[in-house]
């Protein structure tokens, strides 16, 4: 039984009932997602007790309608620094009025919280001192044909991976994790002395991906990291391969780019080995397309034997049971091998290419979906 699962103490009930929740959602041009978005945090079984909608650099009715549904508004002024940038300008003050022990919880303006996340993650901050913050478990939102059930395939798997590590988390995703104020001022507090970033600022405007940035930032600090299986986020998935290919390259480019900033240590250790070990499944993947391709052209063909069809049939069971958190359509699609293995090989190849691009110094862009990208 995880911590989160325990029945909470007296002491720690009292201490969850206590503490403040503000939520801070950063929202450029979300006037068609930010209503799901606020109603999820309305429907908590701990109700939160403030809502701040951060409006950067909108064109749209985005701040309009965070107004009619009665949360706080603050415009952004001349933020360049996207995401970081926008939060860095409200949270000094924001932070200033909570308690040390109270709550802040950042969520994108495209993603919904489960009823009981705020609940769940209250509980394991009051009965852990230690722990810093409580990340979301994300999956995608419905709809976008093939694309986006590879892409719900995908995030089926991973929280299934964070299942099986006991709830720790690798990354506090920013679709919706829950900070101890005490660690964000902490952090505030260390940049630039023994974390990346200007010295007073919460997120580091250098980062690609602020959210992986934020984890490394917490447990170079000491702090522990959880994502319990209560604290579901459906969020926002890519429509189309392009939009797809950005938003992964952003994300593996920002991975790379926060491990040189830390360096080598106790913390990046890990990241740096899962980096190696998928840099070296991918070189094992293409060199077994490679062989395969050079056995079909040899005049004697391929030869099927029981020992490899076993082996092919248990990889392909394996997908399939992996895969069941995202229902029957998730399994159908894993089934079909030749789909995720096609799904797949485009990871990989964003791997690859933003390791070339980090390699030559070429500028990494953020990008926004229903952003036009100027080629």
């Amino acid at each position: 039984m995880t911590t989160t699962e325990q029945a909470p103490s007296v002491d720690v009930a009292r201490h969850r009932a206590a503490a403040t929740v503000a939520v801070v959602i950063p929202a450029h041009n979300e006037q068609t997602s930010l209503g799901s978005t606020v109603a999820s945090l309305r429907a908590q079984t701990r109700p939160v007790d403030r809502v701040i909608v951060v409006a950067d650099n909108c064109t749209d009715d985005t701040a309009q309608i965070a107004i009619e549904l009665g949360c706080d508004v603050v415009v952004t002024v001349a933020n360049t620094a996207k995401k970081a940038g926008a939060l860095n300008q409200v949270l000094p003050g924001i932070l200033a009025g909570l308690g040390p022990d109270d709550g802040l919880l950042v969520m994108d303006a495209d993603s919904q919280l489960s009823p009981q996340f705020v609940q769940t993650a209250l509980a394991a901050l009051a009965a852990r001192p230690a722990l810093g913050a409580v990340g979301g478990v994300f999956y995608g939102q419905p709809g976008k044909g093939l694309i986006g059930q590879l892409q719900r395939n995908e995030y089926a798997r991973y929280s299934r991976e964070i299942s099986r590590r006991g709830a720790k988390a690798v990354v506090l995703t920013g679709t919706g994790s829950l900070f101890r104020v005490a660690a964000l001022r902490r952090v505030a507090a260390c940049r630039g002395v023994c974390l990346p970033g200007v010295p007073g600022r919460v997120y580091d405007t250098l980062a690609l991906t602020e959210d992986n940035e934020m984890t490394l930032a917490l447990k170079t600090l000491g702090y522990a990291c959880l994502s319990p299986r209560q604290c579901r986020v459906t969020t926002e998935i890519m429509p189309d391969l392009p939009s797809l290919w950005r938003q992964r390259i952003r994300w593996q480019r920002g991975a790379l780019e926060n491990l040189r900033h830390y360096g080598l240590n106790r913390v990046t250790l890990p990241y740096i080995g899962k980096q190696a070990l998928m840099y070296f499944g991918v070189a094992m993947l293409w060199l077994y397309v490679a062989l395969t391709a050079l056995a079909l052209t040899d005049t004697a063909g391929l030869t099927l034997s029981p020992f490899w069809l076993s082996i092919g049939g248990l990889f392909l069971l394996e997908r399939i049971v992996t895969v069941r958190g995202a229902g029957w359509r998730g399994v159908a699609v894993a089934a079909v091998l030749v789909l995720e293995f096609w799904y797949d090989l485009v990871q990989q190849a964003v791997y690859l290419t933003a390791a070339w691009n980090a390699l030559r110094g070429r500028e990494a862009r953020w990008h926004h979906v229903g952003e036009e990208v100027s080629t």
